[in-house]
């Protein structure tokens, strides 16, 4: 049964900095892309950043230059290092498949970006 766990959420100021990391079970990991993706109060969830099996990368604009999402496949760990936060960058963090799966989302972690 493949499961995803996200961990690493938390409470920041504006300027700071988070990890978020996706631990994978399971053998998609080392064939699929992977997505991170978020949901603020009130809005849908969108994609944030996607990571091909072989490294290659896409970004949200919103994120751009301040996101970065790497992967380790001995680990089957997805990354999203997050610096120059926000608070518009407050929401519920999911990792998934790019494209996503319906029955890989997970409780995603919360990030909280105090102004």
């Amino acid at each position: 049964q493949v499961q995803l766990v996200e961990s690493g959420g938390g409470l920041v100021q504006a300027g700071g900095s988070l990890r978020l990391s996706c631990a994978v079970s399971g053998s998609i990991f080392s064939i699929n892309a992977m997505g991170w993706y978020r949901q603020a109060p009130g809005k849908q969830r969108e994609p944030v950043a996607v990571i091909t099996s072989t490294g290659s990368t896409n970004y949200a604009d919103s994120v751009k230059g301040r996101f970065t999402i790497s992967r380790d496949n001995a680990k089957n760990t997805v990354y999203l290092q997050m610096d120059s936060l926000k608070p518009e960058d407050t929401a519920v963090y999911y990792c998934n498949a790019a494209p996503p799966k319906d029955f890989l989302w997970g409780q995603g972690t919360q990030v909280t970006v105090s102004s």
